[in-house]
């Protein structure tokens, strides 16, 4: 049986976005939806609850959340299978173990004080930082989050740790029935070895084919097993968090693999996941090499 979309829920407007993204999600991949609360509050998503602690934690408050967010997806999608559950515990542990067995986790993006637009929920960047599996954080206008522009952003780092991120992507393009426009940064070197002396020129050329080639590699083998879908491959001179972000101005998914750092507590996934998730304009999914 094929693991469940599963969608992290708590009443708020974002998670009942991330509802609607989750219940389409579901439906182009022919899989089971199922939408879980975690019902114990977590005072550092938010300085104060609208509905007060207590409410929180009230086993009604729970169930009408739940029943909320199945109704919604009901509407949306008529004839999605849905299951639900309240599970006691927080919100980061209780899906971190949806993660172990699920297509992906869906979670909205919560936003803290004035740059509501930018900023990211702690629930969710712990998600992206620590989940086995893939997690799509919910991101975007309206038409960011309705496939309006038939293509699927694949941010590529190297053939070995892009590999789960790229099949991912195919997978992703192929059930849109869209294009999949595959981005690599490159930067040119510096200088040359003073014992070697090169031209500059030459050495910028090399650097270029070679993330060229890097590109190619890391496409191929999904390629062949995907070859319904159009790939459109470029790579650009300059940071990689411009290059993504630009290219993620007109996609309906960006896919990233995640990039994490286990020496460092306080900034647990790399700065270009970091940049990703806090600033694209749909849709995200980061997405692990499993073990």
């Amino acid at each position: 049986m094929a693991f469940p979309l599963v969608v992290g829920v708590d009443g708020s407007e974002s998670s009942l976005r991330a509802v609607d993204w989750a219940a389409d999600e579901a439906v182009r991949h022919t899989l089971r939806l199922r939408v879980v609360y975690a019902s114990v509050w977590e005072p550092h998503e938010s300085a104060r609850s609208p509905l007060g602690v207590g409410e929180l934690r009230d086993g009604a408050w729970a169930e009408k959340v739940v029943t909320g967010a199945v109704e919604r997806a009901h509407l949306r999608r008529p004839g999605l299978k849905i299951s639900s559950t309240v599970l006691p515990d927080a919100a980061v542990p209780a899906l971190l173990r949806e993660s172990n067995e699920a297509y992906a986790v869906v979670v909205g993006s919560r936003g803290h004080g004035t740059l509501v637009g930018l900023l990211l929920g702690s629930v969710s960047l712990q998600l992206a930082a620590r989940a086995p599996g893939p997690v799509i954080v919910v991101r975007g206008a309206g038409a960011d989050r309705q496939d309006a522009f038939n293509r699927v952003v694949l941010g590529i780092h190297d053939a070995e740790r892009s590999s789960a991120a790229t099949e991912f992507a195919f997978v992703e393009a192929q059930a849109r029935d869209s294009r999949l426009h595959a981005v690599h940064a490159w930067r040119p070197p510096a200088y040359a070895l003073p014992d070697i002396p090169v031209p500059p020129d030459l050495l910028t050329e090399t650097r270029e084919q070679q993330a060229r080639e890097l590109l190619t590699a890391a496409l191929e083998k999904s390629s062949h097993r995907h070859k319904s879908v159009k790939v459109i491959s470029e790579v650009f001179n300059g940071p990689p968090r411009e290059g993504l972000l630009g290219a993620a101005a007109s996609a309906d998914l960006v896919v990233i693999g995640a990039r994490r750092r286990h020496t460092s507590p306080a900034l647990q996934l790399g700065s270009v996941n970091h940049a990703v998730l806090h600033h694209a304009p749909c849709p995200v999914a980061i997405v692990p090499q499993r073990t």
